[in-house]
């Protein structure tokens, strides 16, 4: 298993750095610790790996609990011993995305890195331009994270990548600070949040309709996104890490993990067993 310390304490700068709760340690860890095991065991299988995050913030977090500043997720990425040949970083908030190509700029000047400003639900095709294209001669793997605050994440955005190229995913699925919480929200016939969030308009039909869901959104939501990557050829497994909040132990979101590849899944359970193992789906 990987060596490689994704919990990187830095200094404060003079941009901005979101404050985030001490169980994201959690996940930039797993984003970490895959990002490593995949640039390791593909560097010589591919010509190209690229990594996207569709939600990048700002490059640096502070944690609430410790007032610790660390890298997230993008400079994570960056900060592997055997680096990505591609970078494509997006972010929607002008002040974090000003800070993120400031950071990138000071930290990793020699790295490739594309960076694009918006809603990644609408700038996706500039996105899929970004990535290397695929040849004989230019074999291109890519590996997309994505950390949406809510259920905002439109499917077409992630079947836009997921249908055309060789792509594996990390997906932060809010479940239950989002979908949970908004259930009755939801139901409402002009809420059309989990339309696009699955790309079906026709959700509430297949959920009411089938008893094995009973009242268990979570569920349902969960195994509905499993069957629209199986769609797209991803393997038809669920791995899904849970994290839970440090003080009440609440259930919060769930890590998604999709590959088209058993090798993908594997390495994605090699880094996983390393996390808390009691926190699996349990939905």
């Amino acid at each position: 298993m990987t060596k490689f310390d994704p919990h990187i304490v830095t200094e404060p700068d003079e941009f901005i750095i979101p404050q985030v709760r001490a169980w994201s340690l959690e996940k930039y860890k797993l984003i970490g610790g895959y990002c490593d095991i995949f640039t390791n065991g593909m560097k010589n299988k591919w010509d190209q790996l690229v990594y996207i995050d569709l939600f990048a913030g700002a490059g640096f977090s502070k944690i609430i609990e410790t007032q610790e500043v660390v890298y997230s997720s993008s400079l994570i990425a960056m900060s592997i011993p055997n680096h990505f040949t591609k970078y494509i970083l997006c972010e929607e908030n002008k002040e974090k995305f000003h800070a993120l190509v400031e950071r990138v700029a000071r930290l990793f000047p020699a790295l490739d890195v594309t960076f694009i400003n918006g809603d990644s639900n609408e700038i996706i095709e500039k996105v899929y331009k970004a990535i290397p294209a695929f040849s004989k001669g230019n074999t291109v793997l890519s590996f997309c994270f994505s950390d949406p605050y809510s259920l905002n994440l439109h499917f077409n955005t992630i079947k836009k990548l997921g249908s055309k190229i060789a792509i594996d995913f990390l997906i932060l699925q809010a479940l239950h600070m989002d979908a949970n919480r908004n259930f009755s929200k939801y139901l409402n016939e002009e809420n059309e949040k989990i339309s696009l969030y699955l790309g079906n308009v026709n959700w509430r039909h297949d959920f009411e309709a089938n008893n094995e869901y009973n009242t268990n959104f979570v569920k349902f939501l969960a195994d509905q996104y499993l069957k629209n990557m199986v769609a797209l050829n991803y393997v038809p497994e669920h791995n899904m890490h849970q994290i839970r909040s440090n003080d009440r132990n609440l259930p919060l979101y769930y890590l998604a993990f999709y590959s088209k590849h058993p090798r993908g899944i594997e390495f994605y359970k090699k880094v996983h067993k390393y996390l808390n193992p009691e926190l699996e789906l349990g939905i």
